[in-house]
């Protein structure tokens, strides 16, 4: 036994070695040209022009592989650790990636030519004609080469800022702005406000409309699909004008033009680690950066307890109705409703549901993305705390219910006085439980740009592009959350086994 136990232990050894083999060497490849992008792993910022470029590599036979990321931040952690071979990405992003990282290097060649420009939905061509002539505007007056130089130009760096001209009014009400904040030098967040080159592009494009410019933070491929409907006026975040985009957006006039290079890694180059207690504070402390998973803790708490609260209401409708059913036989038309919402809503993924209700329900609507978020979670939470309540209620012994009805009690009596109290009880700690997996489940809330806990992390990993300790604050943030309410669940069922004794 102890034999063919060794042998086992021996091939699986062997087998994980040759696998690690054959994964280093898939990452190993070094690319240093442009041809040497066939058979490379390449990764990209998911719905960028990177994105679209490479996927002309994908499937060839030399088995070349595209890894598609939510953040740049992510796609350059990832070629840190050797998981891809190269990152294609617009030459200023790329420069502010690698500007501390000794082991990436930027090509010389550059992969292409892009122009960026504002997207505008189709439907509103006054805006687009209004942005457009801005644009002339303050490309005459020189206020885009302006901004530009503040961000880029190594003389004038952070020495010619945008400033609003005096006297500037916004009569003309808001302007929205999608970007994703997550994009140095055009978009990044500086002492909490998202700052760069689109930033205060369009700051100036507001104050030429009379405008007041708010900017709403999502994830880069969610930009088109706000715009579109109408959740936001326009979208600015180096972004390019092509022809599958067209059929879906309208786009201004070009600001700049920018090139994609391509990011590669070379070990060789490896210098100096940063120590611990340095890297803790370029995380958390400078420019006050424990903010965003201060921020993000509150409204996730708001969303989850406000979500828990509206779902067991929906779940106890739904639950009574599909007892009462069961029981009596009636109420045939709400039961079948109430089954058709349990089947949609417990089969079908939380983050598409959330999706739904921001870019479908609410097209037309301007409501709050806490709110929309509450709704979404409280829907989804009600279909299971329905069929907890559910299984609560039918655990009573039916032979309550018949005491309870030759008591002379009515149904409806029988079932709030004798048969609700017991399942409650029962159910409780269930129920205290589906808080616990809804607080967790908060964490797809950044999906339509709201800061949430794990939001928080990805806007500090988006400017220090450093994975461990911004993932390991919010994971320990969600482990102490998860503690202490475990720590009350199982006080509340200390306490329930002794009321029955």
């Amino acid at each position: 036994m102890n034999k063919k136990l060794s042998v086992f232990l021996m091939a699986l050894a062997t087998i994980m070695l040759i696998g690690c083999g054959s994964k280093a060497q898939e990452t190993e490849k070094q690319v240093k040209t442009i041809d040497d992008l066939t058979g490379a792993r390449i990764g990209v910022q998911l719905g960028t022009i990177g994105d679209i470029y490479a996927s002309d590599y994908e499937g060839d036979e030399a088995g070349t592989v595209v890894e598609r990321y939510n953040k740049v931040a992510d796609a350059m952690q990832a070629l840190k650790q050797g998981k891809i071979d190269c990152v294609i990405i617009d030459e200023q992003p790329a420069i502010a990636c690698t500007k501390d990282e000794d082991t990436l290097v930027i090509l010389d060649e550059p992969f292409a030519l892009e122009d960026y420009a504002i997207c505008i939905a189709k439907d509103n061509d006054e805006l687009l004609d209004k942005v457009n002539g801005a644009l002339s505007e303050l490309k005459k007056e020189g206020v885009i080469e302006q901004i530009s130089a503040n961000y880029i130009d190594d003389d004038k760096k952070g020495t010619c800022p945008y400033v609003t001209p005096e006297g500037t009014t916004y009569e003309n009400g808001k302007l929205v702005a999608a970007t994703n904040v997550a994009f140095p030098p055009y978009e990044f967040y500086e002492k909490n406000e998202p700052v760069g080159i689109d930033m205060e592009l369009i700051r100036a494009i507001g104050d030429k409309l009379g405008m007041e410019v708010e900017i709403e933070d999502m994830e880069f491929d969610s930009i088109i699909n706000a715009v579109d409907s109408h959740k936001v006026d326009l979208g600015i975040a180096g972004m390019t004008m092509t022809e599958e985009r067209l059929k879906s957006i309208n786009f201004s006039d070009s600001y700049v033009t920018s090139k994609q290079v391509i990011v590669s890694r070379d070990v060789s180059l490896a210098g100096s680690k940063v120590g611990f207690v340095e890297n803790l504070k370029r995380n958390f402390i400078e420019d006050n950066r424990w903010q965003y998973l201060l921020k993000g803790f509150e409204n996730t708490l708001i969303i989850a307890i406000c979500a828990v609260l509206a779902g067991m209401i929906i779940g106890f409708g739904v639950a009574i109705v599909r007892v009462t059913h069961d029981k009596t036989g009636g109420l045939t038309a709400l039961n079948s409703i109430c089954r058709l919402y349990l089947a949609i809503i417990r089969g079908t993924p939380m983050m598409i549901q959330l999706l739904i209700i921001y870019y479908v329900v609410f097209k037309a609507v301007n409501v709050p993305k806490v709110l929309v978020a509450i709704i979404a979670f409280a829907i989804n939470s009600g279909a299971y705390v329905a069929e907890i309540m559910r299984g609560g209620i039918m655990s009573i012994d039916d032979g309550q219910m018949e005491a309870g009805r030759s008591l002379g009690l009515s149904y409806r009596q029988t079932m709030s006085s004798i048969i609700l109290p017991q399942a409650i009880k029962n159910v409780l700690p269930a129920l205290a439980n589906e808080f616990i997996s809804l607080i967790k489940e908060t964490s797809i809330c950044g999906y339509i740009g709201l800061m949430d806990l794990t939001r928080g992390g990805d806007v500090i990993r988006s400017i220090t592009y450093e994975a461990f300790l911004p993932l390991i604050a919010v994971a320990i943030i969600y482990l102490i959350i998860v503690q202490l309410l475990n720590l009350g669940v199982g006080k509340l069922e200390k306490n329930l086994r002794k009321s029955e004794q």
